[in-house]
C-alpha cells in the first residue's frame, strides 16, 4: 500500500495523518508492507526570522513554502508567468511531518519501520536527504509466520513489486 508524492501532507492535521497510518494497518494483512514517499521540510535552511524557502525560480515559475513552526502548517506559492507576460497565481496547504513523527505514527498503527531511503532508486536516507520513501511492515503473527495474502502464505518472491535492493529478499511492498 503507498502513499506518494507528498500526498500524505494534504491531511490537515495530526489526527488525520494518524488515522491515515491505522487506516493502512487495517487493510494490510500479516508481514505487508506500507509505504510513503514524503519530502524533508526546507526549514533546515532557515535563517533566524525567515518563514519562507524558494524551491524554484525560473523566468516562467517562482514557487516558495512559507511555514509555521508551531502548527507544523504550511502553503506552497506558485507565481506563473505566461507566455503573453500575464502573471497568476495559486497556492496549496499541508501539514508537513518529520521522518520520526511517521514512525511514531506507524508504531500507534501497530506497524514496525523496515526501512528508510532517499529515493525510490534505493540511495540511502541521510541528514541531507531532501525526501524519503519510508517502509513499515505489518508484524508477522504467530509462530513461523510468514506474510499471508488473505489467509494463503506467500512465497518470498511474493510477485510485489520491489522498492529497491536493501540487502533483502524480500523487497516487495503491498
Amino acid at each position: 500500500m503507498y502513499v506518494v508524492y507528498n500526498s500524505i501532507g494534504n491531511l490537515r492535521t495530526q489526527d488525520e495523518q494518524v488515522e491515515c497510518f491505522r487506516n493502512a494497518a487495517r487493510h494490510l494483512t500479516s508481514g505487508r508492507r506500507f509505504v510513503v514517499e514524503l519530502w524533508m521540510p526546507g526549514i533546515r535552511r532557515f535563517p533566524p526570522g525567515q518563514s519562507a524557502v524558494p524551491f524554484e525560480v525560473t523566468d516562467r515559475h517562482v514557487g516558495f513554502d512559507t511555514y509555521d513552526m508551531v502548527t507544523q502548517q504550511g502553503t506552497s506559492h506558485h507565481y506563473r508567468r505566461s507566455d503573453d507576460g500575464s502573471a497568476s497565481y495559486g497556492n496549496s496547504n499541508f501539514r508537513y511531518i518529520w521522518p520520526a513523527e511517521c514512525d511514531l505514527m506507524a508504531r500507534l498503527a501497530g506497524l514496525t519501520l523496515e526501512c528508510r531511503l532517499a529515493d525510490w532508486d534505493g540511495s540511502p536516507f541521510t541528514a541531507d536527504s531532501e525526501k524519503h520513501v519510508s517502509v513499515w511492515r505489518k508484524p508477522l503473527t504467530g509462530p513461523g509466520a510468514r506474510p499471508t495474502d488473505g489467509g494463503r502464505n506467500l512465497d518470498a518472491d511474493d510477485g510485489a513489486v520491489p522498492l529497491a535492493s536493501t540487502g533483502n529478499s524480500d523487497d516487495g511492498a503491498e
